[in-house]
């Protein structure tokens, strides 16, 4: 079954906090943990695919809107909290090993090396059979 491990940061001090802010040795190791991480998902077959996403000030909303050209937002957005900061779709043979992998990315170095323990969403990827709505 599929799975969508979702990454939320922040958006409180993202400026001054984010992975850029950080000593060269701290990018280095939370760089080295994601390499080795994606390279053992993949290696068992569990890895789909894995995407880091920009920054909140990229960000933009965009709403079609009736009769007109579609209302188009820039970010970050006041009203949010959290940004999805990055994703990964992994294909396992249960939830509980689709927490276990989230846990691991929740636990990858933070500044000054210790885990980050970033709240890591795990919500099962709909599927549909062909044909079928």
């Amino acid at each position: 079954m599929k799975y969508i491990l979702m990454m939320q940061f922040k958006v409180a001090g993202w400026k001054t906090s984010n992975m850029g802010t950080w000593p060269p040795e701290d990018i280095k190791a939370n760089t080295d943990f994601l390499r080795r991480f994606h390279a053992e998902l993949a290696e068992s077959g569990e890895l789909v695919s894995h995407q880091g996403l920009g920054g909140p000030e990229t960000m933009k909303v965009v709403q079609a809107r009736k009769g007109g050209a579609p209302a188009i937002t820039d970010g970050p957005f006041p009203e949010s909290k959290e940004f999805l900061a990055g994703y990964w779709i992994i294909d396992v043979d249960s939830p509980e090993r689709a927490c276990e992998i989230g846990a691991r990315l929740s636990a990858l170095p933070g500044r000054g090396g210790e885990p980050a323990n970033i709240p890591i969403e795990v919500r099962p990827v709909m599927s549909y059979k062909s044909g079928e709505v």
